[in-house]
């Protein structure tokens, strides 16, 4: 029998006593959520081929039932231990969709070496087709709208994604925006669209950016840093690097600064902080997102050693150069995050904090999938066996994957809900948490960096509270120079958006606008 829950009180596995957090969280072994069989049992098989219990039903729904299959051996938490008909009535309520990520295209001009879409343990790309068509932007544009007119949303976040969205011709890039803002305004008026596309920055010319600074949408980048030794494995399928277009890109885009949300980086430890942070000011970017990679347990990031946060040492080189700046030349979402929360401020991010997750990513045949960082644990880890044509949105809501990350500290581990920090550091970024045969119930493998990093920033901001104000008109080291725009953020898929547990001031909403990424 599965255990209910209550609001606010941690939500174990059956035989999941609370364990007192070892001296080093960065040792895998301890787990406080016991797999339903031992890490190193021989892993389960597939379903068999041939007829099945759902034999004439067609082939989605068998690949639905060996979804579910491939789900609870490879995370037992949540698909197996999570009941969430017991945590509904048990008074933890579901929170709507607010941030649509729109595979617009399954295909990308580039092929870095790291990518979570193409390279990592989820291979599904493969089987989708390569752009989204017309009836399928209008099927999306009709659930979208359907779910904001029931949820009374005040606001809908669009990302358009891929593979790389570019690859459409410029009279095409705003077709699903167009769509869904016409559906939206004749199901929820009241609903205001925002959209922003994310790119790999090599097929930015005049031509789309005019024609996406015509619909309203706003253009992230992701790069590896502002110097071609930086970006050495974002390269062509031909193994050309792609930094020359990249930068072409992103000259263009910063003589647009209305059309610009920012800039995304992954931390890569084989850089020099300060040379990476440097040059990509170098671009004029408005904001700035630190990644750390998509990595777990089972596949550790580089440099990963128990006793060591070489990870936090390297984002803290960078927060010093940007916290004692004498005037702020970007913001830095994942510092300003941490100080937010600090501060005991709403977020908009699920890579922090503990409020809930509100994504839902939309693939180019119109399956309905989670945020798909997911696809960095293994295959089909984002799959939730639902499409545009068979479910609704507030169906989603209840489906396990979702409904975990939407539970706040009941979903995480005993040594997270005993830490003193949880409350910034939210247990981690929901894939860092992945061990396979266990599930997303870990710390997060940066938990050593992250609480490293933390306790220095809140000494930062403590000092600087302690800090006599200086003159009229002197700038302020940690403070933003003028009142960030609306959708400011690059839009970031490993860093989903979250719904508040009370819907923030608009004030708040436009300081930290949700993003998504590529």
């Amino acid at each position: 029998m599965r255990r209910a829950v209550t609001s606010g009180t941690p939500l174990p596995a059956p035989d999941d006593p609370t364990p007192t957090p070892p001296p080093d969280l960065t040792d895998p072994a301890p787990s406080d959520t016991a797999p339903t069989a031992p890490s190193d049992a021989a892993p389960h098989p597939d379903p068999p081929a041939g007829p099945g219990p759902h034999a004439g039903l067609g082939p989605r729904v068998d690949a639905a039932v060996a979804q579910q299959v491939r789900h609870a051996r490879h995370a037992p938490w949540p698909y197996t231990r999570l009941d969430v008909a017991a945590a509904r009535a048990a008074g933890h309520r579901p929170h709507p969709i607010r941030q649509f990520v729109l595979k617009t295209r399954s295909r990308c001009n580039l092929a870095c070496t790291y990518c979570y879409v193409y390279e990592m343990a989820d291979q599904g790309w493969r089987e989708q087709p390569p752009a989204m068509t017309p009836a399928t932007i209008a099927r999306a544009a009709q659930r979208i709208a359907e779910h904001a007119a029931a949820h009374d949303l005040p606001r809908v976040d669009l990302v358009l994604h891929g593979g790389e969205p570019l690859l459409s011709a410029p009279a095409q890039l705003a077709a699903p925006v167009d769509a869904v803002r016409t559906a939206v305004a004749g199901a929820a008026p009241a609903t205001r669209v925002t959209a922003t596309v994310q790119t790999n920055g090599t097929l930015l010319t005049r031509g789309r950016l005019t024609a996406l600074a015509a619909a309203g949408i706003r253009v992230g980048v992701s790069l590896d840093g502002g110097l071609p030794a930086h970006n050495t494995r974002r390269v062509d399928h031909a193994g050309r690097p792609g930094f020359a277009s990249a930068a072409r890109g992103l000259r263009l885009l910063a003589r647009h600064p209305q059309s610009y949300a920012g800039v995304l980086c992954v931390v890569d430890l084989d850089q020099d902080p300060i040379e990476t942070y440097e040059s990509l000011l170098a671009f004029d970017p408005p904001s700035v997102g630190l990644l750390l990679p998509l990595a777990n347990w089972s596949s550790p990031p580089p440099g990963h050693h128990p006793g060591r946060t070489p990870y936090a040492d390297w984002l803290l080189a960078v927060f010093e150069r940007w916290w004692h700046d004498g005037v702020r030349r970007t913001r830095i979402r994942l510092f300003e995050e941490i100080i937010a929360l600090l501060l005991g401020l709403p977020t908009t991010t699920e890579t922090l904090g503990l409020t809930p997750a509100a994504t839902a990513v939309i693939e180019t045949d119109g399956s309905i999938e989670q945020a798909d960082s997911l696809k960095s644990a293994y295959e089909g880890a984002a799959a939730t066996g639902m499409t545009l044509d068979t479910h609704s949105f507030d169906q989603l809501l209840d489906h396990p994957g979702l409904a975990a990350r939407q539970l706040g500290r009941d979903a995480l581990a005993g040594w997270c809900r005993a830490c003193e920090l949880v409350d910034v550091c939210g247990g981690g970024h929901y894939p860092h948490r992945y061990r396979a045969g266990e599930g997303f119930r870990r710390p997060s493998v940066y938990c050593a960096d992250l609480q490293r990093l933390i306790r220095h920033i809140a000494a930062a901001v403590q000092r600087a509270a302690r800090t006599p104000r200086p003159a009229a008109g002197a700038p302020v080291a940690g403070a933003t120079d003028t009142p960030p725009a609306e959708g400011t953020e690059a839009v970031d898929a490993t860093a989903p958006v979250t719904a508040p547990a009370e819907a923030p001031p608009a004030e708040a909403s436009a300081a930290h606008p949700p993003a998504v990424a590529s």
